[in-house]
């Protein structure tokens, strides 16, 4: 069979998965079942200690078998997650939830880059990853922004609907998932079906080659930055006295912007030298949010827009930056291992960020916070980059 329609299945899949008409709400739905601020973030914590637990192992997986099947298997998850959260009620009921859906995010996590990257190897069209995985990522984000405007008009008539409307759009990833075709290279180029192997891949991603290494810390502390933006937008929102029927607008002008300069991506990746644009993304990154700190109120979404413009350009960017230094049959390994350390960072913060929120009743030094680990982290990265150049 042949790999050519892996890329536009890839698409659609990205666009049913993004298609999340329950963010813009999500924290609201889970307040509007009595969880606390700080109950919803351990949830976000629980999901991503989940990934990883689950990242390395789906990973490895994905390399020893059949990538196609591991995100077959993701979108079983991610749906089953999603019942439970509109048919169940309560904290514990949605920590089951939240650990089925992190089950699904860490299949597909990985194995989605690793078969558009040899899909394109495989068609011989490698060179132009970077632009698909922009268009890739630009399409989740477009998405995301038709279902933000829906989710926000639905949420008032009832935060339960757009949940109802998230699983069912969910279902459509399954049989789409199943035509999905295996790329040669990745049939002919297994790794040894061991632990061994999967320990000897994580030992050559974090010890033996700098180089990954200090592009998976990179990408960790970038991607707990935006990922953190993405769940403390509402509670940004809320302290500034938002008004909720624009809550789905606003968020899908935020993820159109990060749409159009994940789109735009390759353009920027050809114009700039790799170092120089990573040391403008941390220099973006980390003053915003110090700036987002120092002005809650109306001001700040625009220290907000900063970050999600960053956002579209570093994922594709920093991915390519890994899949270019490394082989094929170690490709989705290395990737969950980027995503589990992104996760396992944003785990470990992100509950203690939002008490300190809470305590402090504020957001202010929270975001402070945020931008001083977000620099520091970055830019020592970078340094040692810079070393080993």
């Amino acid at each position: 069979m042949n790999v050519e329609n892996n890329i536009i299945k890839m698409y659609y899949l990205k666009a049913i998965q993004w298609f999340m008409v329950a963010m813009p709400i999500i924290v609201l739905f889970f307040q509007d079942h009595d969880l606390s601020l700080t109950q919803v973030m351990i949830l976000q914590a629980i999901y991503s200690t989940v990934i990883v637990l689950f990242e390395i192992p789906s990973g490895f997986i994905a390399d020893v078998f059949e990538r196609k099947n591991i995100i077959f298997l993701s979108t079983i998850f991610s749906f089953f997650g999603y019942l439970i959260f509109s048919f169940f009620s309560g904290f514990y009921y949605f920590v089951i939830a939240q650990i089925l859906v992190g089950i699904g995010g860490s299949l597909v996590s990985g194995s989605d880059s690793s078969l558009i990257y040899d899909t394109l190897l495989e068609l011989k069209k490698n060179e132009t990853y970077t632009k698909i995985e922009g268009k890739n990522y630009a399409i989740g984000n477009f998405s995301e922004s038709i279902a933000a405007i829906l989710g926000g008009y639905l949420a008032l008539t009832s935060l339960s609907l757009p949940i109802y409307i998230q699983t069912t759009v969910l279902f459509f990833s399954i049989p789409i998932s199943l035509t999905l075709v295996e790329p040669s290279i990745n049939k002919k180029n297994r790794v040894e079906k061991s632990i061994k192997s999967m320990i000897d891949i994580m030992k050559f991603a974090i010890i033996k080659n700098k180089k990954i290494r200090y592009l998976i810390i990179y990408s960790s502390i970038i991607g707990f930055a935006t990922l953190s933006m993405a769940w403390f937008v509402q509670p940004f929102l809320i302290e500034i006295h938002f008004y909720l029927g624009y809550y789905g607008i606003l968020w899908a002008i935020l993820n159109f912007t990060a749409g159009i300069t994940s789109y735009n991506a390759y353009k920027i990746y050809d114009k700039m030298k790799s170092y120089n644009l990573l040391i403008f993304i941390s220099l973006i990154m980390s003053v915003s949010f110090i700036m987002l700190g120092l002005n809650i109120t109306y001001l700040g979404l625009v220290f907000i827009f900063f970050i999600y413009l960053i956002r579209g350009i570093v994922t594709p960017i920093l991915r390519n930056e890994i899949n270019i230094n490394i082989e094929s049959n170690k490709r989705a390994t290395v990737l969950s291992i980027r995503s589990m350390f992104i996760r396992l960072t944003f785990a470990i913060l992100a509950p203690i960020l939002a008490y300190i929120s809470e305590i402090n009743f504020s957001l202010t030094i929270t975001f402070i916070t945020m931008g001083i680990i977000v620099g520091a982290v970055s830019f020592f990265s970078l340094y040692q980059l810079k070393k080993i150049d």
